[in-house]
């Protein structure tokens, strides 16, 4: 099979301007003629091997950087866009967006976030009585949207927030840690029958913590505390660099910023990644050793992604009982829908009629990448009797190159074709003709209706 050209004019781009090198002393630096630097920024030339060896021996920069990342979300993004009913007469082809993610990035999310003002104009309108005379009715992009971007064009990976929380416990676990920094504030833990996960008292320099919750959340929420009182500094610096357009977006971000610390305290970068690989990624052994959730240990792994020590690339996703994605990452090619639900024939969904089960799957996409995908349900009890309880499932997977890391791949027949189920991403989006389960048509195709008979769709897919 002939090897893939490499072409990363962008990401190579970037790591000069990075570098802070103009593009004479960045080629001299490489070892290769300005023209030739040129051509390969501007992806008229593929980055050559040579190249390669230089940014790693030169920079010490981790080369995986060239193929990971932005532009497979951005095509995958842009897919789904160009699948609104707006752009039907005018829909570019998938050359022309590979094209435009790999040569013009900023177009490409400036293309989004207009897609998006698009979108909320729409629902504004529907609900147009609603609107009318308030202040807040002019088109913004959502703060939650916003968030949820800049934590998906990160790669889910935080590093410097990630570095703080390694060095945070020191040779104390997590939970004494946590106790002692804030002992050092002057504050005091008190756990008792509250309303909520958490509730501070900054005059009072008292934080209460509800003994109805497991020990799992209330050492989350012990390290989150941490992280808003410790590290305030390096969560408002990260803040900064992000530059959200409304403080509601900022505010959001700075309590997922602290989540994130919280998670990567509980279960250390270099000592996590270790157990996970001697354990072969078993999210239960690793949930009793770290003192974690199945949750916590499945979101944990999908953000190794540290450059120079990366783990296993996973997909991670929680959805709702309705299919409504509520958290979603992927280091893999597979990226999901940034509307709507997730596909239906996806075990995720199945979880919930399995409760307390790993479900495992090999699924194939469109595009012919297979994966195996791992699927159970969590709930979440409110502590006390007539408290609603919570339900979601999640999912974690990886491409099926990866299954000898997995304990979960073990008795799966990862060779044979009719063991891996067909799956897609959204129905518009989604080029499978005989799916049973499509909702809508899918995008670039023309449809054949026939009012003398009838199949399993209401009309056939050319």
């Amino acid at each position: 099979m002939a090897q893939q050209k490499l072409y990363a004019g962008a990401k190579l781009r970037e790591m000069r301007l990075r570098l802070s090198l103009t593009q004479k002393e960045f080629a001299a630096k490489l070892g290769v003629s300005l023209p030739y630097l040129n051509q390969m920024e501007n992806n008229n030339r593929p980055v050559s091997t040579t190249v390669v060896l230089a940014l790693a021996q030169e920079f010490g920069l981790d080369v995986t950087e060239l193929s990971a990342g932005d532009s497979e979300r951005l095509v995958s993004d842009m897919r789904e866009v160009m699948a609104d009913p707006v752009f039907a007469d005018d829909t570019p082809p998938m050359a022309d967006l590979r094209l435009t993610a790999s040569n013009a990035p900023a177009l490409a999310r400036a293309l989004l976030t207009l897609h998006r003002a698009y979108r909320q104009t729409h629902e504004r309108l529907a609900s147009l009585d609603e609107a009318l005379g308030r202040e807040d009715a002019r088109i913004q992009a959502s703060p939650w949207e916003e968030v949820r971007d800049f934590f998906h064009y990160c790669d889910n990976y935080i590093d410097a927030v990630d570095r703080a929380a390694e060095n945070f416990c020191g040779r104390l676990d997590a939970r004494s840690a946590a106790i002692a920094a804030l002992d050092q504030a002057g504050i005091s833990v008190v756990f008792g029958d509250i309303d909520g996960l958490r509730k501070f008292d900054p005059a009072g320099k008292v934080l209460r913590l509800s003994n109805r919750a497991s020990p799992q959340t209330q050492l989350f929420q012990l390290l989150l505390q941490v992280a808003l009182l410790h590290q305030n500094d390096l969560l408002e610096a990260t803040l900064d660099f992000a530059k959200f357009h409304s403080d509601a977006a900022r505010s959001i971000a700075k309590i997922g910023l602290a989540n994130y610390f919280a998670g990567a305290a509980m279960m250390p970068y270099r000592q996590f990644l270790e157990a996970a690989v001697e354990c072969r990624h078993d999210l239960e052994l690793l949930s009793t050793r770290f003192g974690a959730s199945i949750e916590q240990v499945a979101h944990r792994l999908s953000t190794l992604q540290r450059p120079g020590a990366k783990g296993v690339p996973f997909f991670f996703v929680r959805v709702d009982q309705a299919g409504t994605i509520t958290k979603r990452h992927s280091a893999t090619r597979l990226q999901f829908a940034r509307f709507g639900g997730a596909c239906p024939l996806w075990n995720v969904h199945r979880a919930f009629e399995t409760p307390g089960r790993f479900l495992r799957q090999l699924a194939e996409t469109p595009d012919g990448v297979r994966y195996i995908s791992l699927a159970r349900d969590v709930s979440k009890p409110g502590g006390s009797f007539g408290s609603p309880v919570r339900r979601y499932a999640i999912a974690l997977g990886c491409e099926v190159r990866h299954a000898d890391a997995l304990v979960y791949a073990d008795t799966l027949d990862v060779s044979q074709d009719s063991a891996y189920e067909p799956i897609g991403i959204s129905c518009r989006i989604c080029e499978r003709r005989d799916c049973h389960q499509r909702s809508v048509p899918p995008l670039e195709r023309r449809l054949s209706i026939d009012t003398d008979q009838r199949g399993v769709l209401p009309y056939e897919v050319s």
